[in-house]
This record gives structure tokens, C-alpha cells and sequence, in this order.
């Protein structure tokens, strides 16, 4: 049955505090931004039995034949998984409903001297890796499983990375990885969003945990409605604000 307004904000008060008892990564908003007030991103209790955590970020990303011990300037963004991290674990982690999900990125580089690599590997480390081009232009990526290859299972916990290469000499020049877990898609929640308007529907995945369709649902928003700004707040409920006004680069598909 479909919730109250009362009851929704009761509900998303309630997931803001579970959020800050997790310490999932957040920034304040730009005073100058008038954000979604509703959109609260609640995160699903990490997985214990997880070993390494992953990297959200590359740590020092640079062009193919950069020096690597020259640092980078402050203002350089790295190339950069748009997805949550669990601040006192630095947790790589976020849930889907989909059997092939899309996998979101920032990415600083161009096609002429770069390639990437997205690898999914199951729990029993089978991995299957796709390659796919860049395009000229620095921006936000969004990798979309092959709907031919084999869906992801619910209740199972994949490991993915993504790894950029310079195609002089093939040698990885950043590489991202994490965690991605299919989850049942509840009854009650399906009713809902199934009466959800877009930016409804954005609310409903963040306040239930599901980041990558809420993700999804936000850059299809901010794609045909520039006045709506669920995709900012997203990004900002997980301290990516940064990338929120990085370009859309439409690409780039993924082959085995």
C-alpha cells in the first residue's frame, strides 16, 4: 500500500539516521544550490566478508608517458567510480535490483592515447572482462552490462574493476574496483515505484539502499529535465559533488 506524505518523511528521517551511523561519505551542500530536500541516500549495512575494500579513486591517474613522480595539481580529478564508500571501512560498495546494471564513472582521459577494461568477478572469482573504447572528450561514463551476458544472481556479491590503459604500451595507468550485490526487489517497494513520478522514483531507490538504479534514474532525469537536481544531490549524499556538473560523454559499450 502506498505510503502517506507523513509517513515517507517519518521514513526518510529515520534513514538519515541510519546513514550517519554507517559513516557513509558526505559533504554539505552548495548554499548556492537548491538541492532535492527529500533525497536521502540510506546505505545497506556493509558485507563482513569482504577482505580488500577496493579504491573508489585513483590515488594519482595521469596521461601515458607522464612522469610518476611528478605530483598532480590539485585541480586534476582522477579517474573515479560513482558509488558509495563506507568512510570507517573505505568500503567500495553498492546494491542493484538488475541482472546488467550500469557502472558509472569519471573518466579524465581521451581515445587517442587510452582504452579501458571493466572485469566482473563472481564469488567463486570466475571473472569475464569487457573492453571498451573512450571518447575524445574527459567526462562521465556510463558502462552498461551486455544484456547477452550472464545476469547477475540475487543475493550475490560481485567484485568489478575498472582499469584504464595507454595504448602505447598497454601498461595500466588507473585502475577503480569495488563491490556490486543483486538484491530482491520487495513487493511493497515495486508498488511504488511503479506510481512514481522520475524524480519520485530516484527518491524511493536512495532511501532503500538501491544505488545503482537510483543512480540511473537520476542521469536519465538530468538528461531530459535540466532544471531537476536529483542527480546533484545524489552525487553530494555520497561526497561526489565534484563531478555533479562533469559532462555526459555518450559511450561507450562494453565487448568481450
Amino acid at each position: 500500500m502506498k505510503l502517506s506524505m507523513q509517513k515517507i518523511q517519518v521514513f526518510l528521517a529515520v534513514s538519515l539516521t541510519f546513514l550517519s551511523s554507517i559513516g557513509v561519505q558526505a559533504q554539505s551542500a552548495n548554499p548556492n544550490v537548491e538541492l532535492n530536500p527529500s533525497l536521502i541516500f540510506a546505505a545497506p549495512p556493509p558485507p563482513k566478508d569482504i577482505g580488500e575494500p577496493g579504491k573508489r579513486a585513483e590515488a594519482g591517474s595521469r596521461g601515458c608517458g607522464q612522469d610518476i613522480n611528478k605530483p598532480l595539481a590539485s585541480s586534476q580529478k582522477r579517474l573515479t567510480a560513482l558509488v558509495p564508500v563506507y568512510s570507517n571501512s573505505e568500503l567500495v560498495f553498492g546494491t542493484t535490483i538488475r541482472e546488467h546494471p550500469s557502472f558509472v564513472f569519471y573518466v579524465p582521459y581521451a581515445s587517442d592515447f587510452a582504452s579501458g577494461e571493466f572485469v566482473l568477478e563472481d564469488e567463486a572469482q570466475n571473472q569475464t572482462t569487457y573492453k571498451t573504447s573512450l571518447t575524445g572528450t574527459p567526462g562521465i561514463v556510463d558502462l552498461r552490462l551486455p544484456s547477452k551476458a550472464a545476469p547477475l544472481e540475487i543475493g550475490k556479491q560481485y567484485r568489478w574493476y575498472f582499469n584504464i590503459y595507454c595504448q602505447k604500451d598497454n601498461q595500466i595507468i588507473a585502475n577503480v574496483e569495488g563491490y556490486v550485490k543483486r538484491e530482491q526487489l520487495k513487493p511493497t517497494l515495486k508498488t511504488q515505484l511503479e506510481k512514481a513520478t522520475p524524480s519520485q522514483q530516484v527518491n524511493l531507490y536512495a532511501a532503500n539502499g538501491i544505488w545503482y538504479e537510483a543512480l540511473s534514474a537520476a542521469t536519465e532525469l538530468r538528461r531530459t529535465n535540466s532544471q531537476d537536481t536529483s542527480w546533484t544531490a545524489l552525487l553530494q549524499a555520497i561526497g561526489l559533488n565534484d563531478f555533479a556538473t562533469e559532462p555526459k560523454v555518450e559511450c561507450c559499450n562494453l565487448e568481450n
